[in-house]
């Protein structure tokens, strides 16, 4: 059953975690520009984002994937 997530690179990431590193390698101007969504661009915080995120699973799929194409 360990196996199971052996080629998944966001095993054992939370998305706050992402949001965070994100934040901090590109800060949140270039994070908007990067990815088009208002939790981005109009008074940015992780915890705005977070909530936004959880709810919208394709705004979510751009983040995780922007974070393994800069982390991983």
């Amino acid at each position: 059953m360990s196996n199971m997530q052996v080629n998944n690179p966001l095993h054992g990431v939370k998305l706050e975690q992402i949001v965070t590193e994100l934040a901090a390698h590109y800060g949140w101007e270039e994070l908007s520009f990067r990815i088009n969504i208002n939790c981005f661009k109009s008074d940015p915080s992780v915890k705005s984002s977070l909530k936004f995120l959880r709810k919208t699973p394709w705004a979510r799929e751009k983040v995780e994937a922007l974070y393994i194409n800069t982390f991983c």
